[in-house]
């Protein structure tokens, strides 16, 4: 992950045309015309042998006649060519390039390299950084860049457009032109050969001139990279997706139910819903969110108020809203009371509110007001229908005051066109996202729904769930270990029972045996009735075979019938071999609810975990959700959420509802085996009883395959590094250095609270009373990919875990440079525990490359001065007035 030299790229101060030309149509006459056109505000160099001069400008017939470096290079030039340019250009100091050619992976040299590989091998030594090839180019309105063969320019704005379509790139230009949108950065990523979604999010993210980050994804090639590129944006600024391609014809030939539910465009959701982005479906929708989240105020619940003059525009919105999965909001009794006194007698008593379409302006502004003021309301959607009683501009006017003044997110439809235009843009300027329909602006509600959603499972901190009975998973370990050495793929039912309880999953009683006769002894030996299942390694599904019989209650009807199966099997499947046969107790649970909870290996992604309804017809309901690993409680009590079952996991009549702690405990157990057992590509437990007792896993099935190294790449998302807990000892008593987890919140908040203000204000250089839940949740929740905050931690007599003190860095997407912090409880401070962590945050630092590691300080904050000293930084005044500057270079 990089966003090295991607400031020539996108702030250049000159640019050559490589393959300028004024041939009519060709690519480069009209990137050399765009670049023009548009007014670029440095230094052009058009290059090519066969002109003199070319738009006016003096034309140079290579690289080295230049008469200087260019920042960036566009090169429109053949495939052949393209390598040596990009060696030319980088001997010579440029530092990014354009590469618009296509059909660099098709066309090799006489060795067989593609031209692709070539020129990624011709920019590496100068670090040159490649936007391409086969791409349409870019534009930086701004700065009057248009290094494109794009049909249209693109005026300045405020949003980045990232495709990797050069169709949809052409047609959204043309698109936004005629709605006036503008744009920071427009970028045709091409092949994404270097330069690809991850490096271009993590440069957009702490661009100045960009508040809002679009994207049209096609595929994704690095999942870990993109990932945390996007989770870091999405804290920040709203990142919005269209994903192409929702309907995939993959995973047909998957050995489990899992593996043919995961489908691609699911798992592009989970990892859009995971990173805190926003997915839409069609460019207009795309637009309109951008206008609905730039404009969104912190939502406190989703629960919306309808304010109509007109009682058929609000029971349109309400349908839309309902339909949407969207929430009315119920009004007190107190809101009606004070309604029922403002409005006349045949108002609608109930939300939509309509007010009826003779209201005067004042009724309008009584009743927002009263709105405002109900706690049950999230937020307004206001309707209008112009009459010709009341002029809209007036409605418009008297209203405005009372929104500004709110801190509740209002919305605006105002129906019609003309009539209502002045009214549109007089809450525009104040900030109200405004839509032409009720259905529009409910969607645009909507919108802000599933944003915050989706920002919430960013920022959340969540409670720590039970780690008992998490069993022996060194037993797990060595099953897996003994299937792969046997050259199996596929675990028998029994051994993946084995590898649940292992992990604590609840299994039924299941016993081994090789014989019928063998089987009635162990079913006797259990108690009747009991289950029995066919054991071989070439049957997937055990019922395809008749190889599952339910409450036998004898040993004479448990062999007969395990004879009859290995009967049928030699009759369908005269190939398969016979493992043998499970006998288990039958789970008696009248009030259970079948579901599944699976494991399936995305070729991008990586694992991810499903969960929705089970049984025998799972691919016919089809009602499941998918989450990317790892999951915490909320994170597993979130997946729950987002199927249909889940409402059957309440009460209802005389069931009690189901244990939602125990179904969200065993996703996590199955998240925890992901991360342990590198080796699992699939898995299933099917059924999954559950009810107000618990969980019990009936069915199981397991697929294993060899891999190389510790297989942590393999997931999208970088899982907690035990790997670097230590322990150590601290004056006479054991402590515990660890990096940070999202379940150290609560003991987070408690060492806040015992720091001394001006110990905060050491730290933060401000002063602050309290950590707010998303200060809380930034604090704990990291991305252990780009950042790491070691906690000093000690168990107390109760058992609880109390932190003692913190160190924490953060690199630069190239890892070159890392800024410090640290600060110890206040009670604690000189007694070496800042500098234990400090040592540790610098040996982290050294493992992973990273070469230098700063900070800053107060100039009168001595202790960590010293401690910085003492450690070797060279300090120095900072240009900040009042602080010191702290470095330290690394020999990793």
């Amino acid at each position: 992950m990089t966003v090295r030299n991607l400031n020539y790229l996108f702030h250049p101060k000159s640019v050559a045309i490589i393959g300028a030309s004024s041939k009519p149509r060709g690519v480069g006459t009209t990137v050399l015309e765009n670049v023009v056109h548009a007014g670029f505000h440095g230094e052009i160099y058009p290059v090519n042998p066969k002109y003199e001069t070319l738009c006016g400008l003096r034309t140079y017939p290579d690289v080295a006649s230049l008469p200087c470096v260019p920042d960036l290079a566009v090169i429109c030039t053949p495939p052949a060519s393209v390598p040596e340019l990009i060696h030319q250009l980088g001997e010579r100091g440029t530092r990014a390039a354009i590469v618009l050619t296509a059909g660099l992976s098709t066309h090799r040299d006489w060795r067989g390299k593609t031209m692709k590989e070539l020129m990624l091998a011709a920019a590496k030594p100068y670090l040159l950084r490649i936007l391409g090839p086969n791409c349409v180019g870019m534009l930086v309105p701004a700065i009057g860049l248009n290094a494109s063969f794009a049909h249209i320019d693109a005026a300045p704005g405020k949003i980045a457009f990232v495709s990797q379509s050069g169709a949809m790139v052409t047609g959204v230009l043309d698109w936004a032109k005629s709605r006036n949108i503008g744009f920071s950065k427009f970028i045709s990523l091409g092949d994404s050969a270097d330069v690809d979604f991850g490096d271009v999010i993590d440069y957009l993210a702490s661009d100045p001139d960009t508040q809002a980050i679009l994207l049209y994804i096609e595929a994704v090639s690095s999942a870990r990279k993109f990932m945390s590129a996007a989770r870091a944006a999405a804290r920040s600024k709203p990142t919005l997706v269209i994903k192409a391609g929702r309907v995939a014809e993959g995973a047909k030939a998957a050995t489990s139910h899992t593996g043919a539910l995961a489908g691609a465009d699911d798992v592009y959701d989970a990892a859009i819903r995971r990173a805190g982005m926003l997915r839409v479906y069609s460019t207009e929708e795309l637009f309109d969110a951008v206008e609905t989240l730039a404009r969104l105020r912190p939502l406190c619940g989703e629960r919306l108020a309808i304010l109509t003059n007109g009682g058929g525009p609000g029971v349109m919105a309400t349908d839309t809203l309902i339909s949407s999965g969207g929430k009315l909001a119920p009004l007190s009794a107190a809101t009606l009371d004070r309604l029922n006194g403002v409005l006349p007698d045949n108002w609608s008593k109930a939300n939509p509110i309509d007010i009826v379409g003779d209201a005067p302006p004042e009724r309008y502004a009584q009743t927002l007001q009263i709105l405002l003021g109900d706690k049950n309301v999230d937020a307004i959607l206001f309707i209008h229908a112009p009459t010709a009683i009341v002029p809209s501009l007036e409605i418009a006017a008297i209203l405005a005051p009372i929104v500004q003044q709110s801190h509740r997110n209002l919305l605006a439809c105002w129906l019609g066109g003309d009539s209502v235009a002045a009214a549109r843009r007089t809450f525009a300027d104040i900030g109200v996202p405004t839509y032409d329909t009720p259905e529009k602006a409910v969607g645009g509600f909507m919108q802000m729904v599933r944003y915050q959603r989706n920002q919430q499972l960013l920022m959340e901190v969540p409670s720590a769930i039970s780690q008992a009975h998490l069993g022996d998973k060194k037993t797990a370990r060595a099953i897996i270990d003994q299937v792969i050495a046997d050259g199996r793929e596929l675990l028998s039912e029994w051994e993946a029972k084995q590898v649940l309880a292992a992990y604590g999953v609840p299994i039924v009683e299941t016993r081994r045996v090789t014989d019928p006769v063998a089987a009635g002894r162990e079913a006797r030996d259990i108690g009747f009735p009991v289950a029995l299942k066919i054991l071989s390694p070439d049957i997937t599904h055990k019922s395809d075979v008749g190889g599952v019989v339910l409450d036998l209650e004898s040993a004479e009807a448990v062999t007969a019938a395990a004879e009859r199966m290995h009967a049928r099997l030699c009759e369908l499947y005269p190939d398969a071999r016979l493992a043998g046969f499970t006998v288990q107790a039958m789970a008696r649970r009248p009030e259970g609810r079948e579901l599944i909870v699976g494991v399936a290996t995305d070729p991008v992604f990586g694992p991810v975990i499903l969960f929705g309804q089970g049984g025998i017809a799972v691919e016919v309901t089809a009602d499941r959700a998918i989450a990317l690993p790892p999951l915490n409680g909320v994170l597993a009590r979130e997946l729950i959420s987002r199927t249909r079952i889940a409402r059957l996991l309440g009460g209802y009549r005389n069931r009690r509802p189901a244990d939602i702690e125990a179904i969200s405990r065993t996703l996590v157990q199955v998240s925890d085996m992901v991360i342990d057992l590198p080796e699992l590509r699939e898995l299933d437990i099917n059924p999954l009883f559950a009810d107000a007792d618990g969980v019990i896993a009936l069915d199981a099935r397991i697929c294993v395959r060899p891999i190389k190294g510790d297989g942590l790449e393999r997931l999208a998302i970088r899982p907690y590094p035990a790997d670097l807990e230590e322990w150590v000892q601290w004056r006479g008593s054991d402590l515990l250095l660890r990096p940070i987890r999202p379940e150290d919140g609560a003991a987070h908040v408690a060492f806040f609270n015992a720091l001394d203000p001006e110990d905060v204000r050491y730290r933060m250089f401000i002063r602050m009373r309290e950590l707010s839940p998303s200060q809380l949740a930034r604090l704990t929740q990291i991305d252990y990919d780009r950042e790491m905050a070691f906690i000093a931690t000690r168990r107390l007599a109760t058992g609880a875990w109390e932190t003692l003190g913190v160190a924490r860095v953060v690199a630069d997407p190239d890892n070159v440079e890392a800024e410090f912090a640290v600060i110890v409880r206040s009670d604690l401070k000189g007694q070496g525990l800042g500098y234990a962590l400090m040592k540790k945050l610098i040996a982290y630092c050294t493992s992973r490359g990273t070469q230098r590691v700063v900070g800053e300080a107060l100039s009168y904050n001595h202790g960590i001065l010293n401690m910085a000293s003492t450690l070797g930084f060279e300090i120095s005044p900072s240009a900040e007035s009042g602080t010191m500057f702290m470095k330290l270079e690394l020999r990793p």
